[in-house]
């Protein structure tokens, strides 16, 4: 049972990503680069959070702390990444064959974004995925069995999440809106802090919450980005 568990959660937490992926960037080359540069920044906020945390000994085992200073830092990067971007935008206008990335900032957002959230996914869920290809039965010493579905619906949340982050973010520095800022550095310190439930077994609880967050991040995005009422209907009867 092992091995259909495991493609089961990878399917839950990277299918839609991968149809995201090959739908909307893989066919152009400079998205794939710009998400793998959005990942290596990822990256790197992992790398100071890290340094952070073995620098402070007494709050080494204080799972908050490490929580806390982990987004504080991705946001960081978050925004370093935006200013780059912004600063060589005249020089990617000179050499994309995409002219969307030029033409609408916010395709060039939710790239980043997609770039942050795939790598936070991969690495919130692959020693989880690594357990799950056993050998090993769920639900033994006391864990719940719902630990491996709910990392992987938790992993895609996150995913989701960090793409409509980087497009409520991107359109808030543009606009000098710095209550969507606030929004985006204050929605994922809550998310992340949520997620300790998980260490008390409340996985109902955190992933409801989670969710939500996502649902009303989306619609934030999709705001920001220009959608409205009639659009959506227009996309969802294919018009």
């Amino acid at each position: 049972m092992t091995l259909p568990e495991f493609f089961g959660c990878s399917m839950i937490a990277f299918g839609p990503p991968f149809a995201l992926f090959v739908f909307t960037i893989a066919r152009k080359p400079i998205r794939v680069i710009m998400v793998i540069m959005a990942a290596f920044f990822w990256l790197l906020s992992l790398l100071a959070s890290s340094l952070l945390w073995y620098a402070v000994v007494p709050l080494r085992g204080v799972l908050a702390f490490g929580a806390v200073f982990s987004v504080l830092f991705q946001e960081y990067f978050r925004y370093l990444l935006y200013l780059l971007l912004r600063k060589f935008e005249e020089g990617l206008e000179a050499v994309a064959d995409d002219r969307t990335l030029v033409d609408n900032k916010h395709v060039l957002a939710y790239v980043s974004g997609f770039g942050f959230g795939i790598i936070s996914a991969m690495f919130s869920l692959v020693n989880v995925l690594a357990d799950l290809t056993g050998p090993g039965t769920l639900g033994l010493n006391g864990g719940s069995e719902s630990f491996f579905t709910v990392s992987a619906a938790q992993a895609l949340s996150i995913c989701l999440l960090h793409i409509f982050w980087s497009v409520i973010f991107f359109n808030a520095f543009d606009t000098t809106n710095y209550i969507h800022v606030s929004y985006v550095v204050g929605s994922h310190l809550f998310v992340s802090l949520i997620t300790l439930l998980n260490a008390q077994q409340l996985y109902a609880a955190s992933l409801t919450i989670n969710f939500i967050v996502t649902v009303v991040s989306g619609i934030l995005a999709f705001s920001v980005a220009g959608g409205t009422v009639r659009s959506f209907k227009r996309f969802i009867s294919c018009q």
